[in-house]
C-alpha cells in the first residue's frame, strides 16, 4: 500500500496498535542496545582512540546487527529460521536507525562522547524507544506492517 493509499480513517488513537507498536520497539530497543551499548563499553575499556564519531557509526551498525540477530530468534519460536532471518532483515531499518541515532546523540550531547555512565544509560533507552515509537504506530495502522 502506497502512502496515498493510507485509509482517510486513519488515526493516532488505537491502545491495542500503541501497545503492539510499544512491544515491537522494546524487542528492537533490546537488540539495538546489546550491540550499541557494548561496542561503546568496549572502546570505553580498551582505550583505542578512534574518534566518537566512528565509535558511534560502528555502534550503530553493530546495535542494528544485533537487533536482527535477537528478532531471528524471536521469530525462529514461530516460523523456520530461515523465514525468520528473512522478516528479521526486512524490518524497518528506518525504525532501527533513528533509535540508534537518537541514543547516541542523547550519550553524545551528555557525556561529550562515546562514553557509557550509569545515569546516561536509562537516557538513551527513553530516547531511543521514543525516538521510532510513533514511525512503528503509523507503520502497523496505517500499512498493517508488522513482523509478529
Amino acid at each position: 500500500m502506497a502512502i496515498a493509499e493510507i485509509s482517510p480513517d486513519f488515526h493516532w488513537k488505537c491502545n491495542h496498535t500503541w501497545r503492539r507498536a510499544s512491544v515491537n520497539t522494546l524487542w528492537c530497543l533490546a537488540g539495538c542496545s546489546i550491540g550499541d551499548f557494548g561496542t561503546i563499553f568496549f572502546f570505553q575499556l580498551t582505550g583505542i582512540g578512534w574518534s566518537t564519531l566512528a565509535i558511534m557509526m560502528l555502534a550503530i551498525v553493530n546495535g542494528i546487527l544485533t537487533s536482527i540477530a535477537l528478532e531471528t530468534v524471536v521469530l525462529s519460536r514461530q516460523m523456520p529460521l530461515a523465514n525468520a532471518f528473512r522478516t528479521a532483515v526486512g524490518m524497518s531499518l528506518i525504525s532501527m536507525v533513528a533509535m540508534e541515532v537518537a541514543m547516541n546523540i542523547v550519550d553524545v550531547l551528555l557525556t561529550g562522547g562515546a562514553m557509557l555512565n550509569w545515569w546516561v544509560i536509562p537516557m538513551m533507552l527513553v530516547a531511543g524507544f521514543l525516538t521510532p515509537l510513533p514511525y512503528n504506530y503509523w507503520r502497523l495502522k496505517a500499512l498493517g506492517k508488522t513482523c509478529h
